[in-house]
């Protein structure tokens, strides 16, 4: 059973029976956008959505980014599993696996976003979809973050993982932006740690 959570809201990542998650992937999906035809058919348009994970320190420090450019984090414990362009298919469109004890100690917040790397802007993007799932138990889904972009932003800050004692926390962000990849949208995420 997961939580579906709106902008703001925080949980526990814990594991059903108790303990600390190891493997959590973020995953992210949407659909190509549906437009009329001229003759009353419809036609596709391709959506270019990017998911990326920005790691930063408690002192809001940035550590590294994992994006379509650079598939892997220096340390190795996040990795993406590469570019969807269109949105087409079901289900995740992309995702991005974090090895949670891999992380280094200086990291205290991996900040997941999503950017029109084509331009288009949320008023037009259709079902875009956040998740967490916990990767060491059949991808059992931890947590849904509805996109409901209804804006003409072109960029969100969707959710952040954060160190909380021994475990970690996560919280639905949904901060709006504009850029069109995951360096243009530091100074928004810095201010939303």
């Amino acid at each position: 059973m997961s939580v579906s959570l709106t902008k703001g809201q925080t949980v526990n990542l814990t594991k059903s029976g108790g303990g600390s998650l190891s493997r959590v992937r973020m995953g992210l999906g949407w659909d190509a956008i549906k437009k009329r035809g001229l003759f009353g058919g419809t036609k596709q348009v391709s959506v270019d959505l990017d998911a990326s994970a920005l790691l930063f320190t408690a002192a809001g420090q940035v550590v590294d980014i994992v994006y379509f450019g650079q598939l892997r984090s220096k340390d190795g414990s996040l990795q993406h599993t590469g570019d969807n362009r269109t949105g087409a298919g079901e289900g995740d469109d992309e995702s991005i696996l974090v090895e949670l004890p891999q992380v280094p100690a200086e990291v205290a917040h991996i900040v997941f976003v999503v950017n029109s790397y084509s331009g288009q802007n949320f008023s037009q993007i259709e079902n875009a979809v956040a998740r967490a799932v916990d990767s060491a138990d059949g991808d059992r889904e931890l947590v849904r973050y509805e996109l409901s972009g209804s804006g003409t932003h072109t960029a969100v800050v969707m959710a952040r993982l954060s160190r909380s004692g021994a475990g970690w926390t996560f919280t639905a962000v949904g901060t709006p932006g504009e850029g069109r990849t995951a360096n243009q949208l530091v100074p928004l995420v810095a201010r939303t740690l």
